[in-house]
């Protein structure tokens, strides 16, 4: 694969990780923290709380679960299901003992005075629409990672960041006042592409072209950390604050993290050299040396070089279809889109699924996401030793089979609901390892114009269960037609991206085959 090799000497000057890429670095994780917040707000203030339909001439507008659920007239007028819990969408005609959806209910009010769900009755005949609001946030999430990524490659990674950031902190608050259903998946539809998906992305990339390799796995598990714990302050915010319009307008402040970005984080010196910006990649590179203590650069002797590949360079823009031009880079990243199709579906399925799980709701919501770290920690101590393929798809296969087990658990008990929390944790804790590792495989895998392109791109209560286990397993065994990317130079061209792990997949590495299309001009390491 061809290198840059005045590019990488150019990056070699920073070192592995100095005060500088430190910096960022903390700037850039702030992202994360956002992201992860954004993405699971409507667990909390749209939450489904225990209901009962309202029973006329017995219960008043204002009455309550809790303070009305054992009475005599209650017992008469709501059936009961066969697994002995109270039905809570049909009421019973005490003289023919004929059942009737309702259209009026109850709500438990012991751990929400107040949610979108309640305010707008979105439980049985109406709970599509709390469904179909989440959907719409993931839409948005969806459809930024698309559009955003590949304007980071044509605009710049920063550019795109700071516009997410804005936007995110004005669309958090926002939809907090929303009044009407059809507006509010406008708004979050909107709030999922800025929330969510730009600067969650472009955040990410920067960091991993300013760090130096033998970081690259640290940075990257830790920026998926720091995700995990915007899902413990949704849970955090959730516990202090019971009143759906005020926990909204907090989480969607969180945006102002961001807002001094623009004034503090750099742009890529990686993108910068490769749009032939060489003169800002220099100087760039320049202020991070001081910044470490480096000796000074020849800025002269670099923007000399990165001018006269320019001038040869073809003005060419890379898009979307460039993934898919040729049959190598094709592969990979139809690959790579299964697992990230299969990644998002279990993650974002277990976590914003919690709600069905026993217990308290805020505390099953922040261990949820506190299982991620010591999945996190794990990663990182393995990843560097074991390779990114087979890590990856032990750990689909493994989450994918913890997952299914709990599909099939009774939670009729206190004992079949604690075995079903630990099982669901377990494969919580397998799928947030994998989801951080195709993150960085992603970043490892493909060439730097089109890096974040390739980067952002209840009926039966079992069945989404079953479809999230078998999606993990399946994917978790194709990742093995994947190539390693351990101790590899990142591909800078098209070129790089296509030769880039040819023949390299884990039959070929026990067959003792030796993959194709690995000779390399310079080693990424540092310049002393």
């Amino acid at each position: 694969m061809a290198v840059d090799q005045d590019l990488e000497q150019l990056m070699g000057h920073l070192g592995e990780f100095g005060k500088y890429q430190m910096r960022q670095f903390l700037l850039h994780i702030l992202a994360a923290l956002t992201a992860g917040l954004h993405m699971l707000t409507f667990v909390t203030v749209a939450a489904v709380p225990e209901h009962r339909c309202l029973i006329p001439d017995v219960d008043n507008a204002t009455a309550t679960l809790a303070s009305s659920w054992h009475t005599e007239d209650v017992r008469r007028w709501v059936p009961v299901r066969e697994d002995g819990s109270w039905d809570g969408c049909h009421l019973l005609d005490p003289d023919t003992n004929a059942s009737a959806a309702c259209d009026q209910w109850v709500y438990d009010t012991t751990y929400y005075t107040s949610s979108r769900t309640i305010e707008w009755n979105m439980v049985c005949s109406r709970r599509w629409m709390a469904a179909v609001a989440q959907a719409a946030y993931m839409f948005g999430v969806f459809a930024g990672a698309v559009t955003l990524g590949s304007l980071a490659d044509k605009y710049g990674r920063k550019t795109i960041f700071y516009i997410c950031a804005v936007l995110q902190l004005i669309l958090g608050v926002a939809v907090a006042f929303v009044p009407e259903f059809w507006t509010l998946l406008v708004v979050r539809f909107f709030y999922g592409v800025f929330g969510s998906a730009g600067a969650y992305i472009t955040g990410f990339v920067l960091t991993m072209e300013l760090v130096g390799p033998s970081k690259r796995t640290a940075c990257g598990i830790t920026f998926q950390g720091f995700f995990a714990g915007g899902v413990m302050l949704v849970a955090f915010w959730g516990f202090f604050i019971r009143e759906r319009v005020l926990l909204q307008v907090v989480y969607g402040l969180h945006g102002l993290l961001l807002v001094g970005h623009w004034w503090l984080i750099d742009e890529s010196p990686r993108w910068l050299w490769s749009q032939g910006r060489v003169t800002e990649a220099v100087t760039i590179v320049e202020k991070a040396v001081r910044v470490n203590g480096g000796e000074a650069i020849d800025t002269a002797h670099y923007v000399s070089k990165g001018k006269s590949q320019e001038r040869q360079r073809e003005d060419v823009a890379y898009g979307i279809s460039d993934l898919f031009r040729t049959p190598n880079m094709r592969a990979k990243m139809l690959n790579c889109c299964l697992n990230w199709f299969a990644n998002s579906l279990c993650y974002y399925g277990l976590s914003l699924n919690t709600g069905k799980l026993s217990g308290d709701p805020f505390l099953i919501l922040f261990l949820v996401g506190l299982v991620e770290i010591p999945s996190y920690v794990v990663t990182i101590l393995l990843m560097d030793r074991t390779g990114r393929r087979s890590l990856i798809s032990a750990m689909m296969i493994l989450g994918g089979i913890a997952t299914l087990a709990a599909a099939f658990i009774p939670q009729t008990t206190p004992a079949g609901n604690a075995s079903a929390t630990s099982v669901v944790m377990l494969g919580k804790f397998m799928i947030a390892g994998s989801f951080a590792i195709i993150y960085n495989y992603t970043a490892e895998l493909f060439p730097t114009p089109v890096r974040n392109t390739a980067l952002g791109d209840s009926l039966d209560k079992t069945l989404p269960t079953v479809i999230f286990a078998t999606i993990a397993v399946t994917s978790g065994l194709l990742s093995l037609l994947l190539p390693e990317t351990l101790n590899q130079p990142m591909p800078q061209s098209m070129e790089d991206g296509e030769t880039f792990g040819q023949g390299d997949t884990a039959c070929a590495s026990c067959l003792g085959r030796k993959p194709n299309g690995q000779k390399y001009e310079i080693p990424l390491t540092t310049v002393d």
